[in-house]
């Protein structure tokens, strides 16, 4: 079964942040109705309060169904909702215009005064925050605030309102609406910016990897190249050679033979170092990864001494666990640990990024014959194991533990033993 919020858990941030702030801007029409509408009932009068609770109502569910369609054009899923905003701003206006006739010339009292201003601030406030969610330029933000305070002066002096009453009442939806215009827009660009931000993570890491395909390829040229280039040539010679039945064409094949050879040999040298991983080498690397990606890397423990293929299998693990923590992942921090002792080395790899009962590295195929399994197959060819499962009180970690036995006899691991408990102050990125 699921655990409680697990369906918050599975989001990315970016998809945290962009649901938050829908909820957000769902929360507002929400408001405007709790807040104005429903007062709106016991301070206006029998004959007019259930019609403008009724207007309050169309006008926070309108606002709401526009700023949902906005930010699915903000996300690019949707095209421009041009006639929900131009529906929008028609009731916004319309609305303050009745709150306006409603202070001037409506039945009277305190309670409508405060009805009817309650009425207009709210409407305008909302409505003018909803209407910037589908406008991307600032200019256009600010010349919709302006505007809308200089109608309120416009249509606030006709209707009998005093000079300085309706000034103030202009300097009141300038600032006010202002404000709530200027709160939505950086809503939106928060949102636009943690989307980017992801986007260029993604980037660096498939860079990365093409950038290891490049100097492999680089490699392989290198090598290849000059010896496909002679072959070509000593062929070409044999062939000469042997249409004037001259018996050096044998000792050119010959030759051609043995660079064959020699460049399988190499070519078998540069994929050997290519899968062969260097466990201080793929520590740095992934710290420096890491760091790169904003996740605070501490590294403990040293490498040095340890045989070859331990180290190689030990690389491995965590050049993949890395990679992990990276493509699926949440994490802000990860820990890696190495430890010599007792005849055997104990790598860690523990991060904070579990997403839903998943680790960051888990989803890259546990259960589908890749990632961890792949791991265990590596380690086992060095009598390896390897552990991996959800820690913590709260189960808010992944572990990745491999251990690998160091070898016994005449001079097997003797660099090992000197590191034994050598364990290095942590360096946080």
């Amino acid at each position: 079964m699921r655990r409680p919020g697990s369906w918050w858990g599975r989001k990315s941030t970016p998809a945290k942040v962009e649901t938050y702030t829908r909820w957000s801007f769902h929360l507002f029409p929400f408001v405007e109705v709790t807040a104005i509408g429903l007062p709106i009932l016991g301070q206006a009068g029998a004959r007019l309060a259930p019609w403008l609770f009724l207007l309050v109502c169309v006008h926070s569910v309108l606002c709401a169904v526009t700023a949902s369609r906005a930010l699915d054009w903000v996300r690019g899923t949707r095209e421009q909702p041009l006639r929900l905003l131009a529906v929008l701003g028609a009731i916004t206006a319309g609305t303050g215009v009745v709150a306006l006739v409603l202070v001037t010339r409506g039945p009277g009292g305190e309670d409508m005064e405060t009805a009817a201003g309650s009425l207009f601030a709210g409407a305008i406030s909302f409505g003018v925050g909803t209407l910037t969610l589908g406008m991307r330029s600032r200019l256009r933000m600010l010349g919709l605030v302006a505007g809308l305070a200089a109608g309120t002066v416009a249509v606030a002096l006709p209707l009998g309102l005093p000079v300085g009453t309706a000034l103030g009442t202009g300097l009141a939806v300038l600032v006010g609406a202002g404000f709530i215009a200027l709160t939505y827009s950086f809503s939106v660009w928060l949102l636009k910016a943690v989307y980017e931000l992801d986007e260029a993570r993604e980037t660096r890491a498939r860079l990365a990897v093409a950038e290891e395909r490049l100097r492999f390829g680089r490699d392989l040229h290198d090598v290849m190249g000059r010896n496909l280039a002679v072959i070509a040539l000593k062929s070409e010679l044999a062939v000469q050679l042997a249409r004037r039945e001259r018996p050096e064409a044998v000792d050119q094949m010959i030759e051609v033979q043995r660079i064959a050879r020699e460049s399988q040999r190499e070519v078998r040298d540069v994929v050997r170092g290519y899968r062969e991983a260097d466990l201080g080498a793929e520590l740095l690397g992934a710290r420096g990864v890491l760091a790169a990606a904003g996740i605070s890397c501490e590294v403990t423990g040293e490498a040095a001494g340890l045989p070859g293929e331990v180290q190689s299998a030990l690389g491995w693990v965590v050049r993949e666990a890395t990679t992990n923590v990276l493509r699926h992942g949440d994490a802000g921090w990860c820990g890696v640990g190495v430890r010599v002792g007792d005849g055997r080395v104990v790598l860690t790899v523990e991060n904070d990024g579990v997403v839903g009962g998943r680790e960051s590295g888990e989803g890259s195929g546990a259960g589908a014959g890749t990632g961890l399994v792949g791991l265990r197959e590596r380690l086992s060819a060095v009598d390896g194991r390897l552990e991996a499962g959800i820690v913590g009180a709260g189960g808010d970690r992944f572990r990745v533990v491999a251990t690998v036995p160091l070898p016994t006899g005449p001079g097997a691991g003797s660099g090992a033993g000197s590191d034994a408990g050598a364990v290095v102050s942590g360096v946080t990125s």
